[in-house]
């Protein structure tokens, strides 16, 4: 069955660094648009990054521009997001989306908390 297992999220202090990764298994990962979204507390889902099937072009919510950076190893079926100077708005459960014209796959969500 498809699966979305996203990892490497915890507790970071401000200005520091996390890469999250998400591995895919049950569908054809190449053939499919990678990204991710997050939900801070109380608030709705805020799109983050994409990636295309390539790899080639990336996509970045404004806020988040030149401190994350999206990647994906199609020989491992994974996407990464390199976040660095983290901030205490980052703060949120981050969600793996993998999606195609027809179809959407999402992850269980990885916690991330920037906090002193």
């Amino acid at each position: 069955q498809v699966q979305l297992v996203e990892s490497g999220g915890g507790l970071v202090q401000p200005g520091g660094s996390l890469r999250l990764s998400c591995a895919a298994s049950g569908f054809t990962f190449s053939n499919y648009y990678m990204g991710w979204v997050r939900q801070a507390p109380g608030k709705g889902p805020e799109w983050v990054s994409d990636i295309n099937t390539s790899g080639v072009n990336t996509y970045y919510l404004d806020s988040v521009k030149g401190r994350f950076t999206i990647s994906r190893d199609t020989t491992k079926n994974t996407v990464y997001l390199q976040m660095n100077s983290l901030k205490p708005e980052d703060t949120a459960v981050y969600y793996c989306n993998a999606q195609t014209v027809a179809r959407s796959y999402w992850g269980q969500g990885t916690q991330v908390t920037v906090s002193s």
